[in-house]
């Protein structure tokens, strides 16, 4: 399902989340990433070799706690399944990094590889006028 307007407000927003993949192991992984609206659905861009990837590669089961920058007493907690699609021209990580700090995204490491992960929300809970 994609994103409700009231969601997608909030992720238009400088909005930080906090994305819980699930590590081999079974216990939770947990990383602080700039969202987006991508596609319709609630997104973020990373490198495809850390952890929070390669998760979503063996996992695509995924939760994010997102607190509204304007009223952090609101939050969405949202969960999904993450589709994950090559950022091979970077259009993505730039146009969220330009969102956060005015500027393409100028972290690039060596040989990195850039994937977009859009959330097929299955549920949004927490406190605030986007809970479903």
């Amino acid at each position: 399902m994609d994103a409700s307007p009231a969601l997608k407000a909030l992720l238009e927003k400088k909005a930080l989340g906090h994305v819980i993949t699930m590590n081999k192991n079974g216990s939770p992984q947990v990383t602080l990433v700039w969202m987006d609206v991508h596609n319709g659905k609630p997104s973020f861009n990373t490198n495809n070799a850390r952890q929070k990837g390669r998760n979503l590669v063996r996992d695509n089961r995924i939760m994010v706690s997102v607190q509204n920058p304007d009223n952090p007493l609101e939050y969405a907690l949202i969960e999904g399944t993450a589709t994950i699609t090559p950022d091979d021209s970077h259009d993505h990580i730039n146009s969220i990094a330009k969102k956060f700090t005015g500027n393409d995204y100028a972290n690039f490491q060596p040989g990195e590889q850039r994937i977009s992960v859009d959330i097929d929300v299955s549920r949004v809970t927490g406190r605030g006028e986007w809970v479903s």
